[in-house]
C-alpha cells in the first residue's frame, strides 16, 4: 500500500476545509520514525491551524498527536525499531501514518494503552508542566481554572487536588460542574448565571486565588486578573474564546500579579527535558493520579463533525479520532 487517508487543509477557513483524501505514505528518512495512528488527539490549537489563526505553510495535514506503532525506522534511528509502541507530539497526525523525528516519539510504558496515550499527550504534558514549572502549586494554595471540565481543565483539577491545593473550577453547565468536581474541583462556578470574581473573593475571603490558569482566552483574561490575589500569578495559555488584546503591563502593578504565556513544546527542547515531563506524567498515570475522560471517538473522516463539537463548547475532556 502505497497510499493512506488524510485530512489535508488546502486553505484555511471552516470546517469545509478539511479534506479526506488520499496521500502518499510517507518514507523515513535519517533520524525519522514512520508510525502507523491507532489513535489520534483532537487538541483546540487544531481550530487555530484549520482557521489560519495559527498560520501554517499550506497545504498540511492537520494534527499534533497520535499514538501508535513504529512501522519503518529511517537510517541513523538506534532508539526505536518497528513494533514499538509510541505516542507522537510532532505534526501530521490526521492521517493512518505520520512521519515522525525520533525526538517527537516517546516509547509507551506496558501498562498504558494506545488511547490513554493519545488522549493524555498533549494536554496532560500542557497541564503538568503548566502545575509544576510555569506556577509550582503547593499544598494550601487556591487555584481558580477555567473551562474546567474540558481536556485540559480536568487533568488540571486533577494534578491540583493530588498536589495539595483547593481547586475552583468555572464551568458553563450542571452536567460540567458535576463533573469538575469528580476530577477534584472543591468549589464549581456556573458562569453563566453566577459571578465569577464575587463567586471567587466569597470562598477566598477575599483575598483571591495563589494563581488561575486560563486557557480560555479573550472572554475570561480581566476576570483573572481580577481573582488574582496580591502577588498571585495568572497563567494565560489559551485562546478558545479569541485571542487576549494587547494589555499594559503596568496593569500588573495593581497586586505584583506574575503573568505567563507559556507553549508546550519549549518545555520539550531536550531530550533530558522530554525523559523528565513524560516520564513524570507517565507515572502520575500509571498510580492512578491523573487519569483520561474520553468524551468519544470519532472516525478519521469525521474530523469536521469533531471539530464542530469541540468548538461548541458543549463537549467534555478528551476528543479522539481513530483512523
Amino acid at each position: 500500500m502505497s497510499h493512506m487517508k488524510a485530512i489535508v487543509v488546502e486553505e484555511t477557513g471552516g470546517v469545509d476545509k478539511l479534506l479526506y483524501k488520499d496521500v502518499p505514505i510517507p518514507i523515513p528518512k535519517d533520524d525519522q520514525v514512520l508510525v502507523k495512528n491507532h489513535f489520534i488527539g483532537i487538541n483546540y490549537i487544531d481550530t487555530y491551524h484549520r482557521t489560519g489563526l495559527y498560520p501554517l505553510p499550506l497545504p498540511f495535514i492537520l494534527g499534533r498527536e497520535s499514538a501508535g506503532e513504529v512501522t519503518q525506522v529511517g537510517p541513523g534511528v538506534t532508539n526505536f525499531k518497528v513494533g514499538d509502541r509510541v505516542v507522537c507530539v510532532g505534526g501530521d497526525t490526521y492521517a493512518e501514518y505520520t512521519l515522525n523525528k525520533a525526538e517527537q516519539i516517546q516509547k509507551i510504558t506496558a501498562n498504558v494503552s494506545y488511547e490513554d496515550a493519545a488522549a493524555i499527550a498533549i494536554q496532560a504534558l500542557t497541564a503538568w508542566t503548566m502545575v509544576r514549572d510555569a506556577y509550582p502549586v503547593q499544598r494550601g494554595d487556591i487555584v481558580l481554572i477555567h473551562a474546567a471540565a474540558g481536556g485540559v481543565g480536568l487533568l488540571l483539577c486533577q494534578m491540583c487536588r493530588y498536589l495539595g491545593a483547593t481547586v475552583i473550577g468555572t464551568v458553563s453547565s450542571p452536567g460540567k460542574a458535576a463533573l469538575a468536581r469528580e476530577n477534584g474541583a472543591d468549589h464549581v462556578i456556573n458562569y453563566t448565571h453566577e459571578d465569577v470574581v464575587a463567586r471567587v473573593n466569597e470562598i477566598t475571603n477575599d483575598l483571591g486565588c495563589h494563581a488561575v490558569l486560563d486557557g480560555v482566552g479573550k472572554d475570561t483574561f480581566e476576570i483573572s486578573l481580577q481573582c488574582a490575589r496580591r502577588l498571585g500569578t495568572v497563567i494565560s495559555f489559551g485562546n478558545a474564546s479569541g485571542v487576549v488584546p494587547p494589555i499594559s503591563i503596568s496593569r500588573l502593578t495593581q497586586k505584583n500579579l506574575k503573568l505567563m504565556r507559556p507553549t508546550l513544546f519549549n518545555y520539550l527542547v531536550t531530550a533530558e527535558e522530554r525523559a523528565k515531563w513524560w516520564g513524570e506524567v507517565f507515572d502520575l498515570l500509571a498510580n492512578g493520579h491523573i487519569r483520561a475522560h474520553i468524551y468519544r471517538v470519532y472516525d478519521l473522516k469525521d474530523a469536521a463533525k469533531a471539530h464542530i463539537d469541540i468548538e461548541s463548547r458543549k463537549t467534555t475532556g478528551k476528543l479522539l479520532l481513530r483512523p
